[in-house]
């Protein structure tokens, strides 16, 4: 019998004074049994610091959330979609092969790739000639220590701040804390 997805429910308000962005988002997180909090909520950060491109880039006549995640793999992590249905950006989190990663630029404006993890330094060395070619894809790393302290702060039910400054995203809850500086890799 195969396992459920366990549903998580995020009230997020965010933040963004870099691009002037401040918005509530109730999101549902479907956690796949196979993946872990540090993933989930690596894609809720994800989510986080390209959320301000509904206003900035869409006029706000747009939609963000997350795709069906692991349990399908031909689905984007996050996707903006304008109310056209056009996939303006694609999200991946990560360590993806790099087929799926042309694919997807093939089917959305713009495709944002975060690295994580420690083995994530040794992927992007074998990957970065293969994705080099890819002008739409942007790539960044999120440091190993801030990502696994990410998963900490996973709770069903999560009242969450992000606060984004100068580059910095700051996630706050109950539960404390955690500063991520996404670095770019391309």
């Amino acid at each position: 019998m195969a396992l459920k997805s366990t549903i998580f429910k995020a009230d997020l308000s965010i933040a963004d004074i870099d691009h002037a962005y401040y918005a509530d988002h109730a999101l549902t997180l479907a956690r796949h049994p196979s993946e872990t909090d540090e993933r989930m909520m690596v894609r809720l950060v994800a989510l986080a610091l390209n959320a301000h491109l509904v206003q900035t880039l869409c006029d706000g006549d747009a939609r963000i959330g997350f795709g069906a995640g692991l349990s399908s793999p031909d689905e984007p992590d996050v996707l903006l979609s304008d109310f056209t249905g056009r996939k303006r950006l694609w999200v991946e989190v990560g360590q993806p092969e790099d087929k799926p990663v042309a694919k997807a630029c093939s089917q959305a404006d713009a495709v944002s790739l975060y690295a994580y993890g420690s083995a994530a330094d040794v992927w992007w060395r074998g990957m970065e000639g293969k994705l080099a070619r890819l002008d739409k894809l942007s790539v960044w790393r999120l440091p190993t220590p801030e990502a696994q302290a990410l998963g900490a702060l996973a709770e069903r039910s999560m009242q969450l701040q992000a606060t984004l400054l100068d580059g910095v995203l700051t996630l706050s809850s109950q539960r404390g804390s955690v500063s991520v500086e996404p670095v770019r890799w391309k």
